[in-house]
């Protein structure tokens, strides 16, 4: 049996505090084989970094999704042919860097992607519909019996319909982007291990990883603010997802999230 720790979207620093010093200790603890996370808000909540890829690669990550925001960042254009394990969104069709990735484990085969949602998101993008499923028929063909699915939407019912439709193609697909854990996670008819949304790394003592202050004064005064990150303890939170490596059907889904003393 495959166990994967999928981590939901870090945000900022206190993100990446709690994934870079806890991460190694929650892989032995749980006894996980493979470690995905999303990682598109991780550079002051805005895009991602070279050098935090780096650190979160370092600190035991597999693989480093992300999702609208991943060219906030100027650097991370021409990172991103150098580096496979970091993904984005398989619908920005001609984009530095790919959507998919395929690596080898103890336990054979693991091949991860990364997918945007179109409903209120912007900008808009192929139909990651045809793309995923295509995308993963060819995947499958090259020996990749483990398949899991990053699906960054804002909209919930888009996220749901993503599940039934890759059920039983894709071992997992994960829902990020909202940063708020839904309580939903299951495993579809024919094998499938969804979740609408993973929820956030980062600190929960905020409106989803912002500072609560400023985020206020925009809902209360409608002046545009410019958000950052909230300071203080931060979580991670995310699923443990056990696979059989053999038909890659998923056996459990469990939520997980683990505060920082």
């Amino acid at each position: 049996m495959m166990k994967i720790l999928f981590l939901g979207d870090i945000v900022g620093s206190p993100g990446r505090s709690a994934v870079i010093e806890n991460l190694a200790g929650i892989k032995e603890e749980y006894e996980i084989d493979f470690i995905i996370v999303n990682g598109e808000n991780s550079a002051g909540g805005r895009g991602i970094t070279p050098k935090i890829c780096i650190d979160l690669l370092r600190a035991g990550a597999a693989v480093v999704t992300t999702g609208d925001h991943v060219w906030d960042q100027r650097e991370i254009f021409d990172y991103f042919p150098t580096e496979p394990r970091l993904l984005r969104p398989i619908n920005f069709v001609d984009a530095p860097g790919a959507g998919s990735v395929v690596l080898e484990t103890a336990k054979g085969k693991v091949a991860v992607l990364n997918a945007m949602g179109r409903t209120f998101m912007s900008p808009p993008l192929e139909n990651p519909l045809p793309l995923l499923e295509a995308e993963i028929s060819r995947l499958k063909e090259d020996g990749a019996k483990i398949v899991v699915v990053d699906f960054h939407a804002e909209a919930t019912s888009e996220k749901v319909a993503m599940g039934w439709h890759l059920d039983g193609r894709a071992s997992a697909v994960v829902g990020t982007h909202t940063h708020i854990p839904t309580a939903d996670e299951r495993i579809l008819p024919n094998g499938t291990a969804h979740i609408t949304d993973v929820g956030m790394t980062g600190c929960y003592n905020s409106v989803i990883g912002m500072q609560t202050d400023k985020v206020l004064r925009r809902f209360v005064e409608r002046i545009p603010e410019r958000f950052e990150p909230a300071s203080g303890r931060g979580s991670v939170c995310g699923v443990i997802i056990e696979i059989d490596e053999i038909d890659g059907k998923s056996e459990s889904i469990k939520r997980v999230r683990m505060d920082e003393d």
